[in-house]
């Protein structure tokens, strides 16, 4: 594979559709081929942004300035030991392969995403979470092993005693020190196909906050959304879903709930209209008034839901809510400069509740609220570059249109130095706003220079850095000296 031979260009962007680039992408399928593109990108100066399943929102796997590794197609290994509930993965295999492999064995990954589609490689590099963080932390602490090739193409094997500080600070380091070629991950030993769910409908952000916390030392799963359109009192009314797994005595047919037909999400609503086409509908109430009314109707629904009690639901219902409407995203527009973004605020708990009403308030008073608020409990972790925290998270999606794009970046920089001075952190996975000094106020000079010292061992000359890399730690690692 001769990179300098590789003259087409193909357009890459963040899944929000907002940022991206013009680039080589070049796709190794294993070790062999990965060395060929290391080697050909020091000969030609190039860089590389790391890129799996493009599930990033912002520009973490794109470059206007070099050569896009596409790890996707490297997905051939998927082993897995029933007794021990280890997994061992090449880098391209997805959250979505690694399920379906193993929920028939009567287990499931520690820990999913939204959406099924992201390569384990990419999950961990950018450590994912999910609706279990305040209980089994990010993914990064499900990790037992993984071998990591740096820019000279020398493999690495690390673990929390081998190369530990390689393995706190790869994991959660956005691709910058290197490329993960295998993973071994731990995953959970479950007795059924389906979880007991149940909704809370809640009238503000104080009793969504308020009422989760009541159920960490009993829940498995909490995820709450809020209303973001709605102030005074009212302000962050939500309605949060509760899921726990079925014991062995819940479960009277654990061989067909397990199966991954029964986990399928429906193609059609009520059997007739295909969901592929709903985001045509969205596309109609995509805008502030839109979103008054359909955020209004999911709150009444909430009631009706609550009402319900426990009901069962699918793994991959309740775990991927991201793709149960196929392409909704493009309801936010799909020409250039339009899309989404989405800024994902990690707080303290002492200080969490009062910085997510600033930040709503600020939003609705600047025009800008979020169409999807999405609260979430964290727990802290060891990882270097780590968003996580004994604390919560607020996710907010907010619409791109051009005329007010510049306006948009500003306010959400401010909304980042409110969560700054709370102590707070961002997700890097989720992020198309932090600069050289963000980075610095929210992991410290001392523990940007070890990462610093990692890099330039590693990666002497700057090979892994995408556009995210260079806005965040500087395009001469202003972050990391």
């Amino acid at each position: 594979m001769e990179l300098a031979a590789q003259r087409s260009f193909e357009w890459c962007e963040g899944w929000g559709m907002a940022s991206g680039s013009h680039a080589r992408v070049l796709r190794p399928r294993g070790l062999d081929e990965l060395r060929e593109c290391l080697a050909a990108a020091r000969d030609e100066g190039a860089s590389f942004a790391l890129r799996g399943g493009g599930c990033s929102y912002g520009d973490a796997n794109t470059t206007s300035r070099g050569v896009v590794l596409d790890l996707s197609r490297w997905n051939a290994r998927l082993d897995f030991d029933t007794r021990s509930g280890v997994a061992e993965v090449d880098p391209g295999v997805t959250v979505r392969q690694l399920w379906q492999s193993i929920l028939p064995r009567g287990h499931w990954p520690a820990v999913v995403s939204g959406t099924m589609f992201p390569t384990l490689a990419g999950a961990a590099a950018m450590n994912i979470h999910g609706k279990n963080a305040w209980r089994v932390g990010p993914i990064g602490d499900s990790i037992l092993e993984f071998d990591l090739v740096d820019a000279a193409g020398e493999l690495r094997t690390c673990t929390r005693t081998t190369h530990p500080d390689l393995f706190h600070a790869a994991i959660a380091g956005a691709g910058s020190l290197g490329v993960f070629t295998r993973l071994r991950l731990s995953t959970k030993r479950v007795h059924s196909g389906e979880l007991l769910v149940r909704a809370k409908r809640t009238a503000n952000l104080a009793e969504t906050m308020e009422w989760m916390e009541s159920r960490l030392g009993t829940a498995d799963y909490l995820v709450a959304w809020i209303d973001c359109f709605k102030d005074g009192e009212a302000s962050g009314r939500g309605v949060i879903h509760e899921g726990r797994h079925l014991r062995p005595d819940e479960e009277a047919d654990p061989e067909r709930s397990l199966s991954v037909a029964r986990q399928e999400l429906p193609a059609r609503i009520a059997g007739v209209f295909p969901k592929s086409e709903v985001w045509r509908f969205l596309r109609l109430v995509n805008n502030d008034a839109g979103m008054r009314f359909v955020n209004a109707a999911k709150h009444l629904a909430g009631e009706i839901e609550e009402r319900q009690g426990w009901y069962r639901q699918s793994h991959a219902a309740f775990a991927f809510l991201l793709d149960y409407v196929p392409n909704w995203k493009w309801a936010y527009g799909r020409s250039e400069l339009r899309g989404l973004v989405q800024h994902q605020l990690f707080v303290p708990k002492e200080r969490a509740k009062e910085v997510f009403l600033a930040v709503l308030e600020r939003d609705r008073r600047a025009g800008h609220a979020s169409y999807l608020g999405v609260v979430k409990r964290h727990r802290a972790d060891a990882f270097w570059l780590t968003h996580g925290l004994d604390g919560w998270s607020l996710a907010l999606d907010y619409k791109v249109e051009p005329a007010r794009r510049v306006e948009l970046m500003a306010h959400l920089d401010g909304n980042t130095r409110l969560v700054l001075e709370a102590g707070g952190r961002l997700y890097l996975a989720k992020d198309s706003v932090m600069g050289v000094e963000d980075a610095r106020r929210m992991w410290g000079g001392e523990l940007l220079a070890r990462f610093g010292a990692l890099k330039r061992e590693l990666d002497p000359r700057g090979l892994f850095q995408s556009d995210q890399h260079r806005r965040v730690f500087g395009a001469d690692f202003a972050a990391l000296s």
